[in-house]
């Protein structure tokens, strides 16, 4: 465990809180055989009894993502329309085609319900052979899709929407940082985009859409928020630093993009009675201490819980204290409350998402990293296939609910290995110095983030 030059086993730590979590590490040998067993899609092949699977190659499309991703779930691609409308096509990775209900690979993604990274070690939710590979939308690669469109007006308002199924081609995998810098006028154009003709005209109208949805959604009282989330950074099992990654205009593009098409699916499916999960954020029972925290910096909220009133205050604070907003956007969220997955079989159901200031939302952007979306696709395909839903309303509760508890149980073990990763680092630079600022304080003692390196936690005495 302990040597001269790895003190710490991170990514033996990483496995065992892993497992003490309840999550299997390893996939089963009958997972394995499944998976060696899959093959590329062909899509040029015909599907009997499938409707017609359109044609979309030759659209310029594009994902962003992190540099080390490789388990690429969306690409995009944007045009122009008439009234200064924006048309926008979110492809989504087929995953349900090649991960069969009640098969090994499906029970090892319903048991876990998502992949863990934990900085030092993922843990993928399905066999990398599929989410890095075959169902990934890897760039010069073709591979079936199903498809979220939806035209935006010029105040970022949905006109119309469409769903169905593509076969399609990844032009460009996009970096965060190298795009946000770009767009920012940090830098020049990044060699991705300017060696594929026409790419940088795209990202830009992308931006465009972007920043109309963000203002649209915040109009309906969206919350902005920014959390100062440090995440270590490890070569080769050693910890050398820690990044605190920040909201620049291409992580802007991607968030608005996906929760638009969300939101997209989840009306379709709540118009049409099809039960299916929804992502749902509450009206916070908090919000009286909300409120307190408010008068605090100046503003009065109203007594009863209001998206848009607390997303106001927010903009207020983002633009008078950046500095401080981090802090204030982690207090609110912990007052707003945890997320959670409900079953909704139509608009009678409908709880909404307070955060997002949304009456209608399922997440169906990541199958390849979240059991929920995965669920989400079959129903969509069954849908668009006009087959028999392939869940019960009984099943789906559980689903939901067991998604519901391995989320918060996945989100504490990545909370742990990060303070793992800064323990390590900091066991290396003992008696240095560094500004902080106090986050907390309680009997144990006071709670600081530090500003470099950027951890926190708990100072005591001795």
């Amino acid at each position: 465990m302990h040597s001269d030059t790895h003190p710490f086993d991170l990514r033996g730590r990483a496995e065992r809180a892993v497992r003490d979590a309840g999550f299997e590490t390893k996939f089963s040998a009958a997972a394995q055989s499944e998976t060696a067993r899959a093959r590329p899609m062909e899509p040029d092949a015909s599907h009997a009894g499938v409707p017609a699977i359109r044609d979309l190659r030759g659209l310029l499309w594009s994902s962003i993502d992190n540099e080390e991703s490789r388990d690429l779930d969306q690409v995009e691609w944007c045009e122009q329309g008439r009234d200064n409308s924006i048309r926008i096509l979110i492809g989504i990775a087929d995953v349900a085609s090649q991960v069969p209900i009640a098969g090994a690979m499906d029970a090892h993604a319903a048991h876990n319900t998502c992949s863990i990274y934990t900085g030092v070690e993922t843990f993928p939710m399905l066999p990398e052979r599929l989410s890095t590979g075959l169902t990934s939308l890897l760039p010069g690669e073709e591979r079936l899709a199903i498809v979220i469109e939806y035209t935006i007006g010029e105040q970022g308002q949905v006109l119309e929407s469409d769903v169905y199924r593509a076969r399609l081609q990844n032009k460009a995998k996009l970096i965060y940082e190298r795009i946000g810098d770009w767009i920012d006028g940090h830098s020049g154009l990044p060699p991705e985009v300017a060696e594929v003709p026409g790419l940088e005209t795209q990202v830009r109208l992308q931006w465009e859409a972007a920043t109309r949805l963000k203002a649209q959604r915040q109009s309906q009282g969206a919350l902005d928020v920014e959390l100062p989330e440090a995440r270590p950074v490890v070569l080769d099992g050693r910890v050398t630093g820690i990044e605190v990654p920040r909201k620049n205009p291409a992580r802007l593009i991607i968030e608005n993009f996906m929760v638009m098409a969300n939101m997209v699916l989840a009306q379709l499916l709540e118009s049409r009675g099809v039960p299916a999960i929804q992502r749902v954020v509450r009206e916070p029972q908090r919000w009286p201490r909300i409120v307190d925290l408010a008068r605090e910096h100046g503003t009065t909220l109203p007594a009863q819980p209001n998206a848009k009133a607390l997303s106001d205050f927010l903009s207020v604070q983002k633009a008078h204290s950046p500095e401080r907003f981090g802090d204030l956007s982690l207090s609110i969220l912990k007052l707003l409350g945890h997320g959670e997955y409900a079953v909704v079989r139509g608009p009678q159901d409908s709880i909404g998402h307070f955060g997002l200031g949304m009456h209608q939302y399922a997440h169906s952007t990541a199958p390849n990293r979240r059991f929920p979306d995965l669920v989400a696709q079959r129903i969509v395909v069954t849908l668009l296939d006009k087959v028999p839903a392939p869940y019960s309303v009984e099943q789906l509760e559980e689903i939901a609910a067991h998604c519901t508890e391995r989320e918060a149980a996945a989100q504490k073990v990545e909370r742990l290995m990060r303070k793992v990763a800064m323990a390590a680092l900091l066991s290396e630079r003992i008696g240095e110095v560094s500004e902080a600022v106090v986050t907390g304080a309680s009997p144990k003692g006071i709670y600081v983030r530090a500003q470099s390196p950027a951890v926190e936690g708990r100072v005591v005495r001795g």
